[in-house]
């Protein structure tokens, strides 16, 4: 009973989980509008309707700014094309467009007052509970749409609804027991948790040097500059009380806390001062430039420097590799004084010696053969493993808050969630740097408790819907076949 039923456990973590990526149907709504026209002016053609470049080029849009606000605003083109993302755009619109041809074929339509439903019904379209169309035609001038674009888009959306709402199936009586009794399931188990303190590792320069050998490459020394560095001190700048005090009122508001409020001269009065005597030396720094540059200057300082020391500022660096041998970069801020910085060498990267990289390669060394003999005996402790020296859980089930002796709340949750999509009553199971040795010593399914019975309905329903919408992407696939105009777009 028990190897039957932990081998077809592997379908709880998808009722546990399937709440998340369920809402298929969802995912279709919200990628624009298609139009019908030349070649010229589309980039692809689904069954019958074509793919404009308009549209394409709008939900890349989104897509950018959706990964954009999640990396913090640090996304650029490239990374977006490494990300594939005009790839996910054109894939969205295509999948939009399939179930638009089966909606056609179907003559399923959507009237200009159900549009009109929809659209006052979208709350931040509402004042008090009403529709006020001041908000929407402010929220249309800000995405730059034209009211007929948009409701467009709306209506597609409303007929995709429509047709999936038409092809779904409510879940039966036998698949919600089926459901039920997965969320139900619970085992008992004899465990042990393995660390990598419970293995020894002996380290010498052989074994060292073998294991740098192989991954040489990996150990490089950082690209170094040789510069040559004018500097221009602003020490001796002389400042007035009303003068700092003048600088102050006039950019207050550059001088705020971490909190975004504005410091009190007195706080800020320090970087006050630094700004000011930057702003009175800037011109001299510039007549330094042009002096070095002609060659009429000697430099102050010569410095080897490694890419992206700290000596230097981001915005310094930033200028320094946008630079070659030779150049002379316009003088930079770097702390309370100028840098006319020019670029004598460039020393690329170079593999470390052993004894440069012996540090690195000892700490790495130590994590791989540790988790290689952490393997190793786990593997031995499996075979011989007694359940009288184990740890004796409760009767545990995926669905409750665990937390097992020696894991972690986290641990707990990643173990639970392999064990019960395991087929074996008994194995190992690793999770970051433990190993778990186990055996299932006996499974019950609890019965179905009323309170469980809203969110096994729900989830029966999501996992009927997802299995559903995904066969039918496939045979729209098969159906309505796509013609792609521009390269990149598919895989």
């Amino acid at each position: 009973m028990i190897s039957w039923m932990q081998k077809h456990n592997k379908y709880l973590v998808w009722t546990i989980w399937v709440a998340t990526i369920a809402f298929i149907g969802a995912g279709f709504v919200g990628w624009g509008s298609y139009s019908f026209g030349s070649k010229a002016s589309n980039v692809a053609k689904v069954g019958n309707i074509e793919i404009s470049r308009n549209k394409l080029n709008m939900v890349y849009s989104e897509i950018y700014n959706q990964y954009n606000q999640a990396l913090r605003g640090t996304l650029d083109e490239k990374k977006a094309k490494e990300l594939g993302l005009i790839k996910q755009a054109f894939s969205k619109i295509a999948t939009q467009a399939k179930v638009l041809n089966l909606a056609q074929e179907f003559g399923i339509i959507v009237s200009d007052k159900e549009i009109l439903s929809n659209l006052e019904n979208i709350k931040s379209f509402q004042k008090d509970g009403k529709f006020n169309r001041e908000f929407y035609n402010r929220y249309l001038s800000s995405q730059r749409l034209k009211a007929k674009t948009f409701e467009e888009n709306l209506r597609e959306q409303l007929i995709i609804q429509k047709t999936l709402s038409l092809l779904s199936t409510k879940a039966l009586p036998f698949e919600k027991k089926v459901i039920g009794s997965a969320l139900n399931v619970s085992d008992k188990i004899a465990y042990r948790v393995l660390t990598l303190n419970d293995v020894n590792i002996t380290i010498n320069d052989k074994k060292l040097k073998s294991f740098w050998d192989m991954r040489k490459n990996d150990y490089m020394n950082k690209q170094k500059y040789k510069l040559s560095i004018i500097w221009t001190s602003t020490k001796d700048v002389n400042l007035t009380e009303n003068e700092i005090k003048s600088y102050y009122d006039a950019n207050s508001f550059n001088y705020i806390d971490k909190n975004g409020k504005s410091l009190l001269y007195s706080d800020a009065k320090a970087k006050v001062i630094k700004d000011l005597k930057l702003k009175k030396k800037k011109r001299s720094a510039q007549k330094a430039y042009i002096a070095f540059k002609k060659g009429k200057l000697s430099k102050d300082e010569e410095i080897i420097v490694s890419i992206d020391d700290l000596k230097f500022t981001k915005k310094v660096w930033d200028s320094i590799k946008e630079k070659s041998i030779g150049d002379i970069i316009k003088p930079k801020i770097v702390g309370d004084r100028y840098a006319t910085i020019k670029i004598d060498n460039i020393i690329m990267p170079k593999v470390k010696t052993f004894n440069e990289a012996k540090n690195e390669v000892t700490k790495q060394y130590l994590i791989q053969a540790k988790k290689e003999a952490l393997l190793k005996l786990a593997n031995k402790e499996e075979k011989e493993f007694n359940k009288s020296k184990a740890t004796i859980s409760d009767f545990i089930k995926i669905s409750q808050n665990i937390k097992l002796n020696q894991l972690s709340s986290k641990e707990s949750l990643q173990f639970l969630e392999k064990l019960f999509t395991s087929t074996k009553e008994k194995g190992i199971i690793s999770i970051s740097d433990k190993i778990i040795i186990y055996d299932i010593l006996a499974q019950k399914i609890a019965p179905i408790d009323a309170n469980q019975t809203e969110i096994i309905d729900m989830t029966t329903n999501r996992l009927k819907e997802t299995i559903f919408e995904s066969n039918l992407i496939k045979m729209l696939d098969k159906k309505y076949p796509t013609k792609v105009y521009i390269g990149g777009l598919t895989n």
